[in-house]
């Protein structure tokens, strides 16, 4: 198990010691690479880092609120974790992979993203255009020559851009029927002329999952190499996401991962493993733990490597507005405005711009949001979905919004200073 990042070496020293003596009283127990006993309590387990952040008072509120609101809603499991200032400043898991087990959710356990796979596949975008591999502003038609929709026009300007923006002019959810039927993804492809377009490129948001996933194929014919190993190299090895996998045979064959519950008239029940949307792998076809997405999170905020700071730039711009019904953020107090970029929402929320995305699939729930000029993102993870997801990203963004305002009244300084920030 590997330690996250740039530990200095009198904390080591301070662990280690920790560790000797927690081995020393309860023998045999696992302790966490986060200075922590794995305790088999399927209520919750402790992955706590040994750093204490300068925000902890929002820390310890937001962990008192996500821990009642889990348990309010019978969560089976789940994870969660924050990054601040160039570290991972909470990370703690929740509960256990199987409903009627002592089988704890831990650091490396595996969840599907879901539609959070199109974050990490709007980063894959961005780099790909840095070095010139791609150009967002590519015609679909470039690579694929008898790429046909009913609409000639749209057929001829649709671009990559449009695809990773939802701003294909496609109706919304084009085909996600065939695709919850498992239908290859070729044969998907093959009825595109026949759906009716509800504009032309660029000019209205229809969320896709199989427009979207066209860029697997893009990806691949312009490399050579199929849409997983290209993740690999250029997402999962340079973010440090060792857990991460594409796919649902790796999902499957994985003995630790976090296997889905769905709520019934008697409470959760566990569900057979399913692979539905798996054949829309840039989509929604991602797995990973929560130590990959902490990881995911923390290099875009502060990695020193200009190709990946200009393609967080670029999936971070807005791209076109969305109209999203009133109960998409109904857990959020007002949101100024709504856009999407490459891969990701973009909301104006309490002054700050923040990079956003929740993903759902039957049995798994995941909620990310990055706010670069607080330096500050998080993420969440859990295997039975419910409304303590749907609140895990606000709960946290209000308490440290309301601290950084604060903060900033009390020490008098200037609305226009950052000399404040942590």
């Amino acid at each position: 198990m590997r330690l996250i990042r740039k530990y200095h070496i009198d904390r080591v020293i301070v662990v280690a010691a920790i560790l000797f003596i927690f081995n020393s009283i309860i023998p045999r127990q696992s302790i966490s690479a986060f200075n922590s006993l794995k305790l088999p309590n399927p209520d919750s387990v402790a992955v706590e880092t040994p750093y204490i952040s300068e925000i902890e008072p929002v820390i310890s509120s937001y962990d008192s609120s996500l821990t009642y609101e889990l348990k309010k809603s019978a969560n089976i499991g789940a994870a969660a974790a924050i990054i601040r200032n160039n570290r991972i400043v909470y990370l703690k898991c929740f509960g256990v992979k199987k409903i009627g087990t002592k089988d704890s959710i831990d650091p490396h356990t595996i969840f599907r993203l879901a539609s959070v796979s199109k974050t990490i596949s709007g980063i894959l975008a961005g780099k790909l255009a840095v070095d010139d591999s791609i150009s967002l502003d590519d015609k679909v038609s470039e690579y694929f020559p008898d790429f046909k929709l009913r609409n000639e026009i749209q057929a001829r300007e649709l671009t990559i851009r449009h695809l990773l923006s939802h701003s294909t002019g496609m109706p919304a959810h084009t085909y996600d029927d065939l695709v919850e039927q498992k239908v290859p993804f070729r044969q998907i492809m093959e009825k595109l002329p026949q759906a009716n377009a509800a504009g032309l490129p660029g000019s209205t948001y229809t969320y896709q999952n199989v427009m979207f996933s066209l860029f697997d194929s893009i990806v691949s014919l312009k490399t050579g190499k199929d849409y997983e190993s290209v993740l690999d190299e250029e997402i999962f090895s340079p973010f440090s996401m060792n857990d991460a996998t594409t796919g649902f045979e790796s999902f499957a064959g994985n003995s630790n991962k976090a296997l889905p519950h769905s709520w019934t008239k008697r409470g959760y029940r566990l569900q057979p493993l399913n692979d539905r949307y798996y054949n829309t792998l840039a989509a929604a076809g991602i797995n990973a733990s929560i130590t990959d997405m902490a990881n995911f999170v923390l290099t875009l905020l502060n990695s020193n490597d200009e190709e990946i700071c200009k393609a967080t730039e670029i999936a971070f711009t807005p791209q076109i507005d969305t109209r999203l019904s009133a109960g998409y953020f109904s857990n959020w107090d007002k949101v100024d405005s709504k856009a999407y970029g490459i891969g990701w929402r973009i909301v104006n929320y309490k002054g700050r711009k923040i990079s956003y995305h929740g993903g759902f699939v039957r049995g798994y729930r995941a909620e990310i949001a990055v706010c670069p000029e607080e330096n500050t993102g998080i993420v969440f993870l859990s295997n039975s979905p419910n409304s303590a997801a749907g609140k895990s990203v606000p709960l946290f963004l209000n308490r440290l919004f309301e601290w950084e305002d604060g903060q900033k009244i009390g020490t008098n300084s200037d609305s226009g200073s950052n000399s404040n920030k942590l």
